[in-house]
């Protein structure tokens, strides 16, 4: 079994979508070890996408990821990590499959609504940056 970490970003979020996506993920196999509906701080969203601090999307990525509240979850399955990225689709849902979060859900590449880790060493990261070892089922 593997572990991932995902984002219900504030746009899906504001548009009533999280319930689907939660029965999407649920239907694919997914547990859900933890859930949160959170408001992210400023301080937050530059923690935890510190990685692309110098890129030029940096400031109103932070923006959006505060701009309204987003569900975090940690999941597990086999192949938790490639297999969540297969259900998210494209980064960009113009290019996204059929049938996939993005393509269903996201208006364009910044309001996605959703994000995924990308690696084992990305999960293991980003789980705990928003869950403690206890409130893990």
């Amino acid at each position: 079994m593997e572990r991932t970490f995902a984002i219900i970003k504030p746009d899906a979020v504001a548009a009533g979508s999280a319930g689907q996506i939660l029965s999407i993920i649920e239907k694919q196999g997914f547990r859900i070890l933890g859930m949160k509906m959170l408001r992210m701080r400023r301080e937050q969203a530059e923690g935890f996408y510190a990685v692309h601090k110098a890129r030029p999307f940096f400031a109103g990525l932070v923006a959006f990821m505060t701009e309204g509240p987003v569900v975090v979850l940690a999941l597990e399955r086999e192949d938790a990590i490639l297999k969540w990225r297969e259900v998210m689709g494209a980064t960009n849902p113009a290019n996204a499959a059929e049938g996939t979060i993005r393509r269903q859900f996201a208006t364009d590449i910044e309001r996605n609504a959703v994000h995924g880790s990308d690696a084992p060493e990305t999960a293991a990261a980003e789980i705990p940056f928003f869950f403690s070892t206890s409130e893990l089922l």
